[in-house]
C-alpha cells in the first residue's frame, strides 16, 4: 500500500481560509507530540471487530495507559463539509456520552485515539486535517491526551504522521476476532464485600 499526501485543496486555500475551517496541516500533527500506540494493528483491529465501521463512518476510542480499551463510540459523519469545529463537537459529544471527562487531573492519563472509514487512498486530505484539529481540541475539553489519527480504507490502515499501517483489515474485510474487541471489564480494586461480590460474579 502507499503512504504519503496527497495534494489537496487546502494547499490552494489562503492561510486564513484553512484556518477557519480548522484543519491541521500533517507537519503541524507531527509537532504536536502525539503518543505512539504500541500495537496498533491490535487497536485498529479491536475496533473493526466491535464497530464494523463503513465510508464516513468515525469511531473515537479511549484506551487506559495500558492500552486497555475503556470505551468507544462510532457515528456517520452528516456533514459534507471539512470543519474541524463540527468534528469537534460531534467527537466530544460522543465521548461525554461514552465516558466521563479527566478534568480534574493535573496530567491526562488516558488517551482517545480517533479511526476514520473513508473512500479514497490512505494519503493525507483536508477532511483527515479536520478530523485530527476536532480530535485535538474534543481531547483538551474532556481532559484526555490526544492519540493517533487512522484511516480505514479499501487499501487498508493507516496512523496519519507515523507511516506505520497494514492491508487488513480493511474498509469492506470481514472483522477479525481479536482479544481487544472480547477484553473485559476490570474488577475494581477495592476491598470490602461489594469486591467479593463482584470478583464472584465476574467468575461465573
Amino acid at each position: 500500500m502507499t503512504f504519503g499526501f496527497a495534494p489537496s485543496s487546502a494547499a490552494s486555500l489562503s492561510s486564513s481560509a484553512v484556518s477557519a475551517n480548522r484543519v491541521l496541516e500533517p507537519a503541524e500533527w507531527a509537532a504536536a507530540g502525539i503518543p505512539l500506540l504500541r500495537s496498533p494493528r491490535e487497536v485498529v483491529s479491536g475496533l473493526h471487530a466491535r464497530h464494523r465501521p463503513g465510508p464516513a463512518t468515525a469511531v473515537v476510542a479511549v484506551l487506559d495507559p495500558d492500552e486497555r480499551l475503556r470505551a468507544s463510540a462510532s457515528f456517520t459523519r452528516r456533514s459534507a463539509s471539512a470543519d474541524g469545529w463540527m468534528y469537534r463537537n460531534a467527537l466530544l459529544g460522543q465521548l461525554r456520552r461514552v465516558i466521563p471527562h479527566d478534568l480534574r487531573r493535573r496530567t491526562p492519563v488516558r488517551t482517545a485515539v480517533l479511526l476514520y472509514c473513508r473512500e479514497g487512498d490512505a494519503r493525507w486530505t483536508e477532511e483527515d486535517g479536520a478530523w485530527m484539529w476536532g480530535l485535538r481540541d474534543a481531547c483538551t475539553l474532556h481532559g484526555l491526551r490526544c492519540g493517533a489519527y487512522i484511516t480505514l480504507t479499501r487499501d487498508g490502515w493507516q496512523v496519519l504522521g507515523e507511516g506505520r499501517g497494514g492491508r487488513h483489515p480493511s474498509a469492506g474485510s470481514e472483522p477479525e476476532p481479536v482479544a481487544m474487541s472480547a477484553a473485559p471489564p476490570r474488577i475494581p480494586r477495592t476491598g470490602g464485600a461489594a469486591s467479593d461480590v463482584l470478583r464472584r460474579a465476574a467468575a461465573r
